[in-house]
């Protein structure tokens, strides 16, 4: 794929990131492509949901298995602004997605190259990665969501 199409698909990835940010949650944005079309995005949506399971990855990969009716999404791949936690990485592989291309690493949670290397332990499904698809501007949205987390915490104190 051209860095250009990448960089479009992950442009996508940050409006969607924007729409978690816009309902106060970590904007963290996922785009699913297939064949060059757009089969689902995702958002965020923990805090406003009050689940821990709705984070943008799971999200996105719900909508595209309910639209291929098909859980293995082999011939997909996915954009996300930040790297997958392990429990995004765990259900990337169980749905068989062929290749991850994110913006920032999460050096908290990351669980691709980050914190842990969830695509390399021994599976049945080998996803392919790739990071740094406009990671300035993946990495600043969710630097400034949590500047001004701290900032309003601190004037409420």
């Amino acid at each position: 794929m051209e860095i250009k199409e990448k960089e479009k698909y992950m442009k996508l990835a940050i409006k969607e990131a924007q729409k978690a940010k816009d309902k106060e949650e970590v904007p963290i944005g996922c785009v699913i492509v297939k064949s060059g079309k757009i089969i689902a995005k995702g958002h965020n949506l923990r805090e406003s949901k009050q689940n821990s399971l709705l984070h943008a990855e799971i999200i996105a990969i719900n909508k595209a298995c309910k639209k291929l009716e098909n859980f293995r999404l082999e011939d997909c791949e996915l954009f996300v602004t930040v790297e997958p936690c392990i429990m995004c990485a765990g259900a990337i592989i169980q749905s068989r997605i062929k290749k991850v291309y994110y913006g920032a690493n999460d050096t908290k949670y990351g669980a691709v190259q980050s914190v842990t290397k969830t695509f390399e332990m021994p599976s049945n499904h080998k996803v392919e990665f790739e990071c740094g698809i406009l990671q300035e501007e993946c990495s600043e949205i969710v630097k400034e969501f949590f500047k001004k987390l701290r900032e309003n915490k601190s004037k409420n104190k």
